[in-house]
């Protein structure tokens, strides 16, 4: 046999030795000159050089000088001084030893990142702003504390961050179990309070089990990607203005996914009749929407998925402790009557909306002013999560102190309305205040008041304004937050924000509008945007609050306790505030027509 010969049989004898690099990590070893070079390392090779790599032998890797200067390799073996393999093995063991290559400009490429957030006008911006128990909404801006602003932009929509009741058994929990919690659920994290939490929540709901998480984004994205997941050939159908957290979830449960339009019944059933009717289905969505404040369809939804045997995932983030006799959210609210009586002994939750849905989450922040989220189903489906979730099983759970808190904050809401009424009613009424200024509220039926700008840069800048020259903080809404060309001032009015609080913010906006030359809502009117409508104009869509649950006693303004009442404690203020819910009480049941009255 020639030695060539037995060269060739030699190598051919070798077992595979396994690449130490994958050809889809190629790209790491190239230096950064734009986005096209970095899709090189995928696009560099031939499928003959992927063979290459993986058939890679000992003999091979050992007749060939690595430590060269990364030009033409030579062999160590005798007699073959001369030989030089084929330029494509040159280019496979050139991407396994980075040898001709430079390093990856690490800083180089995420500057581009930060620069393309830049041009792009979305780059984020963070306003410091410290929120002061004692007298929310309002806040301080510096450390000194001296300059005061009024938050208009907050998530905890009832001031429960500072209630009083809250806050008592907290410090009370802090003091006697410290400050964390120890670990996660399953090693020294779960205790009495995150029993009694859930237990509460799953009570709320009128569901067998729930399960908390250390936010509701952790729960959503834990929940459908555990559970999808693990469903085999599930397709979830998920709407397209549905959260980031949702979004994440579907991707990462890697499932069949199909988007229907917002909100759209017709879509959605064209899609689910498309589908095997013995598939598992999930349809993800919201009741209410936070940066548009429209309001998902739940009972029809709930038909749909009985129909074509889908279950429900309902993301109530924004509408628990808001909406519903006792908290519950819009899937709550919409039976109404049946829940009282239900409270009451005299009828039952079953078949209620709520009922039907089967798969809740909600947030501990937002209507109830602490952090955290949760899931509320059957003990089975809670189950799966709490034993499957990565989300779930390897986190440190909340503070003791937080858990309690939570749960208190639950509680107050659950024994009344008044503070979700009177926050409904601020919301109407500050709608209601600025159209009738020109200023364009895009209309829903929801407690959100989302005011049009349209363009980024102004947008930013009306928010700048409002905050420096008038103490008013309302922050910027852009992409990707919302689409390009509906960049939106989102304004989130609480019981706290009384009649004057009002007056001044009208009167902030007519000036930063003037003085920026922003589109009113004539002339966004004009244009007739097809993805909005406006407050004043006639919908279809009624207001989940009806004017019969926006009844005005008199004891309304006296809100659940506080650790300060402050202006709303003033009887001065008390009156303002009876005199407006009482005009605007006649607005709404046809007594009177025009705009709000706001006394200065």
């Amino acid at each position: 046999m020639s030695r060539v010969n037995a060269f060739a049989s030699t190598i051919r004898a070798q077992p595979p030795l396994r690449p130490t690099h994958s050809l889809g990590r190629q790209k790491h070893s190239l230096s950064f000159k734009s986005l096209e070079d970095t899709r090189l390392g995928r696009r560099a090779f031939s499928k003959k050089t992927q063979d290459a790599l993986e058939h890679t032998t000992p003999l091979k890797a050992r007749i060939v000088n690595l430590h060269g200067d990364g030009g033409a390799a030579s062999l160590s073996v005798p007699g073959y001084e001369n030989f030089r393999p084929p330029p494509l093995y040159e280019k496979a063991l050139s991407a396994r030893t980075g040898q001709g290559l430079s390093k990856f400009d690490y800083e180089a490429y995420l500057q581009h990142e930060i620069d393309k957030k830049k041009n792009d006008k979305s780059y984020r911006i963070f306003n410091s702003v410290n929120r002061l128990a004692e007298s929310f909404p309002q806040a301080h801006r510096g450390s000194a504390g001296n300059d005061i602003v009024t938050v208009w932009c907050s998530n905890d929509y009832l001031g429960m961050g500072g209630n009083k009741q809250v806050l008592d058994v907290m410090h009370k929990t802090l003091d006697t179990y410290g400050f964390g919690s120890g670990g996660t659920r399953n090693i020294s994290g779960h205790n009495e309070h995150a029993v009694k939490l859930e237990s509460t929540l799953a009570n709320l709901h009128g569901k067998e089990a729930a399960l908390v998480f250390t936010s509701c984004f952790v729960a959503n994205d834990a929940t459908l990607s555990t559970l999808c997941s693990k469903l085999p050939g599930c397709t979830i159908l998920s709407d397209e203005s549905n959260h980031a957290s949702m979004i994440e979830g579907i991707r990462h449960a890697k499932a069949d996914k199909v988007i229907f339009k917002h909100n759209d019944l017709a879509d959605l059933e064209s899609k689910l009749a498309a589908l095997p009717v013995s598939s598992p289905k999930l349809i993800a969505f919201e009741s209410v929407y936070s940066m548009s404040g429209s309001v998902g369809p739940i009972k029809e939804i709930c038909d749909l998925a009985e129909k074509y045997g889908a279950i429900t995932f309902l993301d109530e983030v924004h509408a628990v402790g808001m909406y519903g006799p006792y908290g519950g959210g819009v899937a709550e609210h919409l039976d109404w009557e049946t829940h009282v009586q239900a409270e009451q002994g005299k009828a039952s939750r079953k078949g209620t909306i709520m009922d039907r849905v089967d798969i809740i989450t909600g947030t501990l922040a937002k209507g109830y002013g602490g952090i955290g989220g949760y899931i509320a189903a059957n003990s089975r489906i809670v189950d799966v999560v709490r034993s499957l979730a990565p989300g779930f099983i390897f986190t440190t759970s909340l503070p003791p102190s937080v858990m309690a808190g939570a749960r208190t904050s639950v509680e107050v809401q659950r024994s009344s309305v008044k503070d979700r009424q009177l926050q409904q009613m601020h919301s109407r009424m500050v709608k209601k205040a600025l159209t009738a200024k020109g200023i364009p509220v895009m209309g829903n039926p929801s407690h959100i008041v989302p005011v049009l700008v349209g363009d980024p840069v102004k947008a930013k800048q009306a928010s700048d304004l409002l905050l420096d020259n008038h103490g008013i903080y309302v922050q910027a809404i852009n992409y990707p937050t919302v689409p390009h060309g509906q960049e939106r001032l989102r304004i989130t009015p609480t019981p706290g924000h009384t009649a004057e609080l009002q007056a001044d913010l009208v009167e902030a906006l007519e000036i930063v509008w003037e003085q920026l030359g922003l589109k009113r809502l004539e002339d966004w009117t004009a244009e007739a945007p097809t993805w909005t409508t406006f407050e004043g104009q006639a919908t279809n869509a009624e207001n989940v609050w009806s004017d019969s649950q926006l009844s005005l006693p008199a004891e309304l303004v006296e809100s659940t306790p506080r650790r300060s009442h402050g202006d709303l404690q003033k009887p001065s203020l008390v009156h303002d505030a009876r005199e407006v819910l009482a005009t605007f009480s006649k607005n709404i049941t046809g007594v009177a027509d025009g705009n709000v009255f706001i006394p200065m």
